[in-house]
């Protein structure tokens, strides 16, 4: 019986990753976003600020979209090319933390906030592709927030998040660049590293009035 169990769950996970390889990008973060504003309006206690829910949301339904390492190489530059394969490996792990701390940090104010995704055109066979979208609250300017997105053997993938023209891998390229300047990879390692486990003890959303 444990044997056919296993079967079966093989069987569904290669059905659901042949489904996310051949869905379009646009697809991704439509579906993406559906399920996340489903879970976060379902649970209270998401909405009261759990952290750990709202992390585990982050890491279960948000990143396994995100293609790390090449996120991790755009936002290191050149000096990606000399680094150590542990140090890229630190650097993809260091900067995957971060970032799951950034996006719960979103979630973690989200009230009654509505993703808009926009029409989408591409090219066939294309193997990049930017997915348009808008955050819409009522009475407050639209936010844009643009997806850079790749064809990886695992489905579309986001390599960049553009937000109101603003790129987060050139914005972290420029203070990545920073901190090797001042002692080269491992410094920067270690910064992202304390940084990390400084906000690991931060409460993602303060409370109100403060």
């Amino acid at each position: 019986m444990k044997f056919l169990l296993k079967i079966i769950a093989g069987l569904a996970l290669m059905i659901s990753m042949a489904h996310a390889a051949d869905q379009a990008p646009d697809g991704v973060i439509r579906d993406t976003v559906q399920e996340v504003l489903a879970a976060i309006k379902q649970d209270k206690a998401i909405q009261n600020g759990d952290q750990k829910k709202i992390v585990s949301l982050v890491e279960n339904k948000i990143l396994p979209h995100f293609d790390f390492v090449r996120m991790t190489r755009l936002a290191v530059g050149k000096s990606w090319r000399t680094a150590t394969p542990e140090q890229k490996q630190a650097l993809v792990q260091e900067f995957h933390t971060l970032l799951v701390r950034t996006y719960a940090k979103v979630f973690a104010v989200y009230r009654d906030q509505m993703v808009e995704v926009k029409p989408f055109r591409m090219a066939d066979g294309a193997t990049e592709a930017t997915v348009k979208t808008s955050i819409n609250k009522p009475g407050a300017q639209p936010v844009l927030v643009d997806y850079e997105m790749i064809r990886t053997p695992e489905g579309w993938k986001a390599f960049d998040v553009i937000i109101e023209g603003v790129s987060m891998v050139t914005s972290y390229r420029g203070t990545f660049a920073s901190e090797i300047q001042k002692g080269g990879i491992d410094h920067l390692i270690k910064v992202l590293a304390d940084k990390n486990a400084a906000s690991a003890n931060d409460p993602l959303r303060k409370a109100e009035g403060k």
